[in-house]
């Protein structure tokens, strides 16, 4: 993220901990006002935020939920009456080979990996269209271009969220909303602890 954010408004999803409180982290450096959207405590990214001097916002959030983000998108509203940065970064990676992955393991991969920044986006881009500007980063992965082994469900919802990214980005370049995906590689984050170390090799 540039500098140059000065009260800028961001919500990011999966803020609780990881790669989304690290962006928390950053953009209240930055001078934005920080919303954390999370089904987990996110006093401790609270603190960092507060830290920086900047205003913060704890949401109970699922984002696989429409009715859960709607109500996200209404308190930004209400609290801060705008919404400038969107980070879609919540996300989970369950371990299954493919032929041991049933239907509902692969369900609530999609619900919280692909159809959250759906959701996120639904409720949040038209108050970016309304105001004539926005940012939204999607938080991909390497897996979502490469395919991982023994990942099928992460690694097709996050080739989707690529997708989604570009989709959207066409639709709406000429309001002044960029949206942009990160396909970062392994990071040392909570969902190593679903993983062996010769699957992290």
């Amino acid at each position: 993220m540039a500098r140059g954010h000065k009260d800028k408004i961001a919500v990011i999803t999966g803020a609780a901990a990881g790669i989304g409180q690290a962006f928390a982290k950053r953009l209240a450096q930055d001078g934005c006002h920080i919303i954390a959207a999370d089904i987990s405590d996110a006093s401790e990214t609270g603190k960092l935020v507060t830290a920086e001097g900047r205003k913060f916002l704890a949401s109970n959030c699922d984002v696989s939920s429409q009715d859960s983000v709607q109500k996200l998108a209404e308190d930004v509203e209400h609290t801060f009456g705008r919404c400038d940065i969107l980070v879609n970064n919540a996300g989970i990676y369950p371990r299954r080979e493919f032929l041991d992955m049933s239907f509902e393991d692969w369900r609530k991969v999609m619900s919280i990996n692909l159809d959250g920044p759906f959701h996120c986006c639904k409720a949040i881009a038209p108050v970016m269209i309304a105001q004539n500007y926005g940012r939204i980063v999607n938080i991909a992965s390497v897996a979502g271009k490469e395919g991982n082994p023994n990942a099928p469900a992460y690694s097709a919802s996050k080739a989707g969220v690529i997708s989604l990214t570009k989709s959207l980005a066409k639709e709406t370049a000429n309001k002044d909303i960029s949206v942009n995906c990160i396909t970062p590689a392994a990071a040392r984050t909570a969902i190593f602890d679903q993983m062996t170390q010769t699957h992290i090799d």
